[in-house]
């Protein structure tokens, strides 16, 4: 997965950022972001944040056979893995061209440097050395990864120890950290890598650039510099020409971060010594958040305990005395009820009596509606309706849809005509 690319809005926007000598981060020019160093419980483990960019760094050793040029001298391996964690950009078991370039500047800056003593390092000549091995490993990427790495590296160098070895004739005998003390490894100086981006064909300059400043830099200039101004490793890439004043002014600026950084990282190393020894928390351990939600626990809160007995006197005299309590006594006002309290009313097996009254009355009540419903029905069925039309002269009657019409039921016409012939016998 390849990273998104910049518009020509953003990149446009970024340089004309860079020309009014302004930042997207309000840096100014020279200004380095702000480092976090962090070790791990274990030796050799460090972080370091490097504003948004996190790295991580872990120092191993394992005895193995020397080299056949160098038999008396320890080995030095350096590994940095740029992991798809850390931007959509890398890609996992594959290097690429950046990983690469930033193994060989590790190497030149740590290794070739020879800030630590690989003699130190030989337990037999020409048989068994140590090997130490460095890897780091990228966790978020936000640029400038070069100077992280080389910060996480120099630092977990000089906190890691290696195991104790006694040798007894040809035979070899590593201690464990409960047997004997582990042993530091001898550092001469601690090498540390500035970067320096140019922009407009070396017109402007930037120091510690992010992520997006690198994506519209023309050149990147790395100096690999201790503490005694002793340049140690200088890359150029980017294929810009640089003038000598242009590479003695980055030379002045990464003195001074250099100097600062380390003692930085002196006095992160000189913090996780003392808390070791006084055994507190210590290392990546401590900086993690100590916040938990438990549902009895409250923050402790110091109380003088010297003069509480003169206090509680002093409170119970000037307190008014208080009133004095009556304890109710029991009425009986009828033999079998119970009652505490005057004018109290009584409670006692009156609720089923209630429930059972409440009953009683919803049942009248539904009793009544239904009569009420039943005289309703009746007018009903006995309403009729009838129409009269005056041109034909005829009555005609309705009945309602829910009554049933009258089996004898005829016309009015035919009941008037039954009604005459009956008199007519009569007379």
């Amino acid at each position: 997965m390849k990273d998104t690319p910049l518009s020509n809005c953003e990149r446009d926007f970024l340089i004309k950022a860079i020309e009014e000598k302004k930042r997207l981060d309000g840096r100014q020019t020279y200004d380095y972001r702000k480092i976090k160093i962090t070790f791990g419980t274990d030796y050799g483990c460090c972080f370091v944040d490097l504003g948004q960019t996190r790295v991580v760094a872990q120092v191993s050793c394992e005895l193995v056979a020397p080299k056949e040029s160098r038999p008396s001298e320890g080995i030095m391996f350096f590994n940095i893995e740029l992991s798809p964690m850390a931007s959509p950009a890398f890609e996992q078991g594959r290097q690429s061209e950046l990983s690469v370039k930033l193994n060989r500047q590790l190497e030149r800056c740590l290794r070739n440097s020879k800030c630590i003593d690989t003699e130190s390092l030989c337990v037999v000549s020409g048989e068994k050395v140590w090997q130490v091995r460095v890897d780091v490993h990228t966790l978020n990427n936000d640029g400038n990864l070069m100077d992280a790495a080389s910060i996480a590296a120099i630092a977990a160098l000089s906190h890691f120890r290696r195991p104790d070895v006694g040798i007894q004739g040809e035979e070899v005998t590593v201690f464990s950290p409960e047997e004997r003390d582990p042993i530091p490894l001898s550092i001469y100086h601690m090498p540390i890598s500035i970067s320096f981006a140019f922009f407009q064909q070396g017109t402007f300059l930037l120091v510690d650039p992010c992520e997006r400043e690198e994506r519209v830099m023309d050149g990147l200039l790395m100096i690999a510099m201790n503490k005694h101004r002793e340049i140690c490793s200088i890359q150029s890439s980017g294929g810009i020409m640089l003038l000598k004043e242009q590479v003695m002014r980055c030379s002045k600026i990464a003195s001074v971060k250099v100097s600062e950084i380390t003692e930085l990282i002196n006095k992160a190393l000189f913090n996780d010594r003392t808390a070791r020894k006084a055994g507190r928390k210590c290392g990546f351990a401590e900086s993690l958040p100590q916040e938990r939600i438990t549902a009895l626990k409250t923050d402790q809160s110091e109380v003088e305990m010297t003069d509480v007995s003169e206090r509680a006197s002093d409170i119970i005299q000037k307190a008014e005395a208080p009133p004095p309590i009556r304890a109710a006594s029991p009425v009986l006002p009828a033999p079998g009820v119970g009652q505490v309290g005057h004018g109290l009313q009584n409670t006692w097996g009156l609720e089923e009596d209630e429930e059972q009254e409440e009953e009683s009355s919803g049942e009248e009540e539904e009793i009544k509606m239904e009569e009420e419903q039943r005289e309703k029905d009746k007018t009903t069925e006995a309403a009729v309706v009838e129409i009269s039309d005056s041109e034909e002269e005829e009555v005609v009657i309705l009945y309602p849809e829910t009554t049933k019409k009258p089996k004898n039921a005829g016309s009015s016409s035919d009941q008037k005509g039954a009604a005459a012939s009956k008199k007519r016998q009569k007379k």
